[in-house]
């Protein structure tokens, strides 16, 4: 398979499957036992990769949200705990809901494996959330656990690719969140009036377009036929989760 091919034909489950902890209420039932109010969980555990950083570094990295949103989550959390354990937590909220929904029969120990190939053949330059993720401790519960960890760290390297492409596109970040998923504003921190999208969607055409390209390179670390085994594996967890 070629790369860019597979780049394309992977996002979904990259960027779906480990979005389903993030969402999933017992993720938040987690951060409130711990202290933790609504969303700012998540900004404290995944931006907690980056470690004890200031607000404006998780902006940076996050690209889509709303910086002042981000600011206020991320001091909020400050009194909770620090926030490499807060990204900890959330990796272990993870491993929890892959040991719950994840089926049986597939195997998780080659979808870690390819994962991880592409993982430490990677360079980070350029990739902050990536490069921290990569250095979260990985589940030693089970390979479901490790799958869905390398997927999630996976998800954090195309989504810095995106981000950079955004950029680099002149797209602006709270159009790009009008442009693919309006419905998600509210959540990004965005208010209205939201900014005029249309003219910029040829531009986006160009983002979608970069992002593949430089997702490609990544995944050219692996042959055409793993790459075959990588999407097959991780679109098999991605639809047959329970």
């Amino acid at each position: 398979m070629d790369p860019v091919e597979a780049a394309m034909k992977s996002e979904e489950a990259i960027v779906g499957l480990p979005a389903l902890f993030m969402m999933d209420g017992k993720t938040y039932e987690r951060g409130s036992q711990l202290g933790f109010d609504g969303l700012d969980f998540y900004v404290a555990g995944r931006g907690g990769a980056l470690g004890d950083v200031p607000a404006d570094v998780v902006s940076a990295a996050f690209v889509f949200f709303n910086p002042g949103t981000v600011a206020r989550m991320w001091d909020n959390s400050e009194k909770v705990m620090d926030r490499p354990q807060a990204a900890r937590e959330f990796a272990g909220c993870a491993a929890s809901w892959a040991e719950e929904h994840l089926c049986d029969d597939l195997d998780y120990e080659r979808l870690a494996e390819l994962a991880g190939s592409v993982i430490r053949k990677t360079s980070p330059a350029g990739l902050t959330l990536f490069a921290g993720w990569a250095q979260v401790e990985e589940p030693r519960s089970s390979s479901k656990a490790l799958a869905l960890h390398r997927i999630n760290v996976l998800r954090e390297l195309r989504g810095a690719l995106h981000g950079a492409a955004v950029v680099s596109c002149g797209v602006d970040p709270h159009a790009a969140v009008m442009l693919r998923t309006p419905q998600m504003a509210a959540v990004f921190g965005w208010s209205e009036p939201h900014p005029a999208f249309e003219p910029q969607r040829a531009d986006w055409d160009r983002v979608q377009g970069a992002t593949n390209s430089s997702m490609a390179l990544r995944l050219s670390v692996l042959s055409g036929a793993e790459l075959s085994e990588f999407i097959e594996l991780a679109k098999a967890a991605h639809a047959t989760r329970v």
